[in-house]
Formats: C-alpha cells, structure tokens, sequence
C-alpha cells in the first residue's frame, strides 16, 4: 500500500472511534516518512480523542515544526491546551491560528493559474440594466394654481 492509503486506512479506524489502532498506523507511517504532514497532525488528534493532552501537545508541535504557519495546527494546539488547563498557551495558538488564516496563501496563484477549473465563474453576458419603476402619482404634488377663481 501507498503512504496515502496507510494514512486513509488509519483515518477509517479514527472515524470508527478506534484510536488505538489509528494511533499505531500513524506512528507506524511517520516511522518510514516523518514529514508526512497529515498523519503527523492527525495523530494529535488521535491522542487528543483518547484523552492524552500531553502527548496530544507533544505531536501538535511536531506538526508545527513541519508547518509553522498552518493555521489548522494552531487550531489544533490551541483545543490541547485549553483541554490541558493552559489557557494563556491556548490563547497564544488561538491567537497564531487567527493570524495564519488572514495569509495569503503563497501557492494559492500559482494553483489558479494551473488549473482553469478553480477560476471564479465570469458571467458570459453582462447583466441587464435595473427595472425602472412606475410614476408613482400618489407621492406628486399637485400643481399650484395662480390665484384667481
């Protein structure tokens, strides 16, 4: 089997509730490949399920190392740390998530560019001109008469 269909079979038994089992594929995964981004947050995640903050925190920071400026890894650290009892380090990675979601991803432009299908939809004619309304002869004021009767 691939790295990927290791990684998606060991996702299988996390979606099943069956950490145990996720946690030994992933770490059997991250043995061959280290820097298999995915499995390395999906396994904090694992711990995090089976209730094992520290190392759940432990693994996270692993994950950071690979990616910095991820914000799901922050995401991520900032739910152990809180389920830990340290807020002021949750609030810190709530607070790196926050600032990774505002970057501009590098990649974004140069995916658009390779791929036509991931280009905003472009009307092929332009929109028609807004409906006029009606007069609305209840809002005109009558016409002033020049006096004589």
């Amino acid at each position: 089997m691939t790295p990927q269909e290791r990684y998606d079979d060991a996702m299988f038994d996390f979606s099943q509730a069956n950490y145990d089992s996720t946690i030994a594929k992933l770490t059997a995964l991250l043995a061959e490949d280290s820097n298999f981004f995915d499995a390395q947050l999906s396994l904090g995640v694992a711990y995090y399920r089976q209730g094992d903050y520290a190392t759940a925190i432990a693994e996270g920071h692993k994950a950071e190392k690979l990616r910095p400026k991820e914000q799901l890894v922050h995401t991520n650290l900032s739910l152990f740390y809180m389920k830990a009892g340290n807020k002021a380090t949750a609030e810190h990675h709530g607070l790196q998530a926050r600032i990774a979601g505002w970057r501009e991803d590098p990649n974004a432009d140069a995916l658009k560019n390779q791929n036509p299908d991931l280009q905003m939809a472009r009307p092929s004619t332009p929109p028609p001109p807004p409906a006029k309304f009606p007069d609305m002869p209840w809002k005109k004021k009558p016409p002033l008469s020049s006096g004589s009767t």
